[in-house]
């Protein structure tokens, strides 16, 4: 049996975490409601800006003219995974790694490993992807002031590379946010562009049911184009690009938080069963080692009695 003195030194050590883990709680608390904020505010403009792209290329031979449209025999690929900078989020990160893992598997199986490139976005899939080798730009920085220009960056890397034929696929894995407790890992193709009927559904149900409903209520609506048709598609595949991979960061950030909240608030509980059970072995010590004395009172005083 323990002695009184480590007992209670674990009890001081458990408290002590349990307060951090409550705090971290709180912290991530707060900045969940900001990054909910912003991914909330974020999909209906994807939507619509998709929305906008099918309707414009619905009369263009139903296909994305353009050099981010070009389909590609498949020996060079590209893989984005958006983790985040920090740990302590349960399964959050590990999710994605698993996600990558599995995409590459079902979709690349007869690629040999060096033809897989990985941009990384977060610290820890930055480490993990730089150990294993492959890793295209850095991009550590982007939770530290999240923000659409320091997505833009890496979005413009990935495009760049499919233009330039150094990737012939892009694909991005990341965590979407759909509440506090549950965070869903998507893998979407980024490029090559798909044709329009794909562009007007996205992987998630819920945004594929908005986006459709928007490009049905403008589909039979006559519009004059200035500058071309085709000149405003040009310009808006890059915007949706970076607003899709954008978009990607924002749902990760969220779903982060929540995580993290989801993982601290666990962490705490157990913290506490964990109190209660070496406050009861405390006082079971304690009572031992008060009765111990007693006996060995009672026995020195008979002794003397008896001498």
């Amino acid at each position: 049996m323990a002695s009184l003195k480590e007992v209670r030194s674990r009890i001081q050590s458990v408290s002590s975490t349990q307060q951090i883990t409550k705090a971290m709680k709180m912290v991530a608390a707060a900045k969940l409601r900001r990054a909910q904020d912003n991914i909330i505010r974020m999909r209906p403009y994807a939507q619509r800006l998709n929305a906008i792209l099918a309707n414009l290329t619905r009369t263009t031979d139903n296909d994305i003219v353009s050099e981010y449209g070009v389909a590609r025999e498949v020996r060079r690929v590209l893989v984005i995974a958006v983790t985040s900078d920090r740990g302590l989020a349960g399964a959050f990160n590990s999710n994605v790694f698993k996600g990558v893992n599995a995409a590459i598997a079902e979709r690349y199986a007869g690629l040999p490993a060096a033809n897989i490139s990985y941009l990384a976005i977060g610290k820890k899939a930055h480490d993990y992807y730089t150990r294993k080798g492959g890793v295209v730009g850095n991009f550590t920085h982007v939770f530290a002031k999240l923000s659409f220009d320091t997505v833009r960056e890496a979005a413009e890397l990935a495009m760049d590379g499919f233009r330039s034929g150094t990737f012939d696929e892009v694909v991005m894995v990341y965590n979407e946010f759909k509440n506090v407790a549950t965070q869903i890992v998507r893998t979407e193709q980024l490029l090559p562009l798909v044709k329009v009927e794909a562009l007007a559904a996205p992987a998630t149900p819920r945004d594929a049911k908005a986006v459709s409903a928007l490009v049905e209520a403008t589909a039979n609506v006559d519009y004059i184009f200035e500058p071309s048709k085709e000149e405003i598609i040009q310009t808006l595949i890059p915007q949706s690009l970076k607003i899709q991979l954008y978009k990607a960061v924002l749902e990760s950030n969220a779903s982060e938080h929540g995580a993290r909240m989801t993982a601290m608030d666990k962490a705490t509980d157990n913290a506490g069963e964990l109190l209660k059970a070496l406050k009861l072995t405390y006082n079971r010590t304690r009572q031992a080692a008060i009765t111990t004395e007693i006996l060995e009172i009672v026995g020195g005083a008979e002794a003397l009695a008896a001498g």
